[in-house]
């Protein structure tokens, strides 16, 4: 099977020290990436931490074919205990990052303990450094990737960042990096904020020891990414923007409706791909379906927006303008928000207000709230699920993560994925929805859906454990996995399993049960959907563990 060997780095910021401890065992076990992130996670952070306390860790993690040329592995992952959720979550980001992380010939690291100042962190294959940076104190990502440019030449592929929103312990600040690409969901960036790290470098010449790659195979998936003519390459996740509004759902107006007609033509891909002024990719991936964009006479620069910017910053909140959505892109990305939760949290207070199309507000509201400034900035900080009831509109989340723009209320699998995600209502957990766009799965009704949603789950968490990009999916066969890891498929599943079950285990030891695999609207059926899913997991009726569930992961 492809093995990694190498040492988990341990930062400790109190401190100020640096240990590395053989994680081989683990690596064997998981991978990499999300799995491996997972299980330190669970054996290291108490089951009772306070997510912006001391004793909450940040896991970056990178997997074996970070070390390989194949397109679609340009990617990083990241761990923690969510201020959002206040569970264990994972999110990964694209870019330039996994290779400068990789040559520092550490699979992971982990960041622990809290700063009594404002600290850059040099991570190197020769050691670690720490920098007191006070002068960057409310610095933007891009600001901070400039002066790290100028001191260390090391620039934003290199670094992790938190922007004001993260210092300001936004519950859904992102960590960046690349100064674009964000570890988007569920508020790392505050995790790192409230240790008071600003940014860390990742830069070296050591090499990870990976055994097993199937070379073959990965120049097989990178030839076909080369020579795809996916309408991905001219206009991203947007070139769906379209179908979605005809025949499925785009959801408007805070979720009030399910389609956009009167300004959809205004942000869909053509809209995006009128704006494309080159090509934009991640590292190593000839797929190249990154949306670098700009409008001149406005002097608005970004990459995106991707289609949950569309949706959250467009017709979410009526805005008919791919422009203005460019410019709240741009807000979020140089602040550091997730842009998902960041544009509902601005909807439901549109929607209170009776705002809606005020695009002048809505790009003041991102900036109070990555500022906390005011009553207002500082309320819409803490997200949906924990205002909803004072702003006096419904509660658009799921284990407090904001609901991106794939409705459930059409594709009732995506809505039975948004309730068993560990990580709340994200889409690329299982990614069904997938299935029910293209008629692999009838999009109504949840019969037989259930096994196929753990299925996808536990396919996904080895995704981001190797760490393979979830849009590779039309390239990976099951025989492409089984050649690229060399092992059973059905065994690949397993670990994947693995990881999902380790990540339910740990939420319920903070209180998560079946009265948290909810959504805020009803579907046929899902009470059984939802029994159905908890037999095939072998977890108790109530959504929880058996301890001999745990026991052979763990051992495992």
């Amino acid at each position: 099977m492809l093995t990694t060997k190498g040492d988990l780095l341990t930062v400790d910021v109190s401190e100020r020290t640096a240990t590395r401890t053989s994680i081989d065992d683990l690596l064997s076990a998981y991978i990499g990436g999300r799995g491996v992130a997972t299980r330190l996670a669970y054996d290291r952070i108490p089951f009772d931490a306070d997510p912006l306390g001391p004793e909450n860790r940040v896991y970056l993690s990178t997997g074996p074919f970070q070390t390989s040329q194949m397109s679609f592995t340009g990617r990083m992952n990241a761990t923690g205990l969510s201020p959002l959720t206040n569970g264990l979550l994972s999110a990964n980001a694209g870019g330039f990052l996994s290779r400068h992380f990789s040559a520092t010939g550490a699979p992971c690291v982990e960041i622990v303990g809290e700063s009594d100042e404002l600290l850059a962190i040099h991570v190197t294959d020769d050691g670690v450094e720490f920098e007191a940076v006070p002068e960057l104190a409310g610095a933007t990502v891009p600001e901070t990737s400039a002066v790290m440019d100028e001191r260390h030449g090391l620039g934003g592929e290199h670094l992790v960042t938190v922007g004001p929103a993260g210092e300001n312990l936004v519950r859904y600040a992102c960590l960046m990096t690349s100064n674009s690409r964000a570890f988007g969901r569920g508020g790392l960036g505050a995790v790192l904020g409230a240790k008071r790290v600003k940014t860390i470098s990742f830069d070296g010449d050591a090499e990870l020891a990976v055994s097993g790659l199937n070379e073959e195979t990965a120049s097989e998936i990178h030839g076909d990414a080369a020579t795809s003519d996916s309408m991905m390459k001219r206009q991203g996740t947007t070139s769906g923007v379209d179908v979605k509004n005809e025949l499925f759902s785009l959801p408007t107006k805070y979720f009030e409706r399910m389609d956009f007609d009167e300004g959809v033509e205004g942000i869909n891909g053509a809209a995006v791909e009128s704006k494309k002024y080159k090509r934009g990719t991640c590292s190593m991936c000839a797929f190249a379906c990154k949306l670098p964009t700009r409008d001149e006479s406005r002097g608005v620069e970004t990459e995106g927006p991707e289609y949950e910017t569309v949706f959250s910053f467009g017709s979410n909140l009526l805005v008919d303008d791919i422009v203005d959505v460019m410019q709240s892109n741009e807000l979020c990305d140089r602040y550091g928000l997730d842009t998902i939760s960041a544009g509902v949290t601005v909807g439901a207070y549109l929607a209170a207000e009776d705002r809606f199309g005020d695009v002048e507000l809505i790009h003041d509201l991102v900036e109070r709230i990555a500022h906390r400034e005011d009553e207002v900035g500082d309320l819409l900080a803490e997200g949906v699920d924990r205002i909803h009831e004072e702003l006096g509109v419904e509660n658009w989340t799921s284990k407090g993560l904001e609901f991106p723009g794939h409705d459930g209320r059409v594709l009732h699998g995506r809505g039975l994925g948004y309730a068993t995600a560990n990580r709340g209502a994200d889409h690329m957990y299982s990614k069904i929805h997938n299935l029910e766009y293209d008629g692999e799965v009838d999009p109504e009704g949840l019969d037989g859906k259930a096994p196929i949603v753990a299925t996808l789950e536990d396919l996904k968490a080895v995704n981001d454990s190797a760490v393979i990009c979830k849009f590779s999916r039309s390239f990976m066969t099951e025989e492409r996995y089984a050649s690229l890891f060399d092992v059973d498929y059905d065994e690949l599943l397993e670990i994947g399993e693995r990881v999902v079950t380790l990540e339910r285990a740990f939420n319920n030891r903070r209180g998560f049960d079946r009265a948290d695999d909810a959504l805020p609207y009803d579907l046929p059926g899902f009470d059984a959907a939802l029994d159905e899913y908890y037999d095939v997991r072998g977890w108790t009726t109530r959504g929880v563990v058996p301890d001999d569930v745990l026991g052979a992961v763990l051992d495992a």
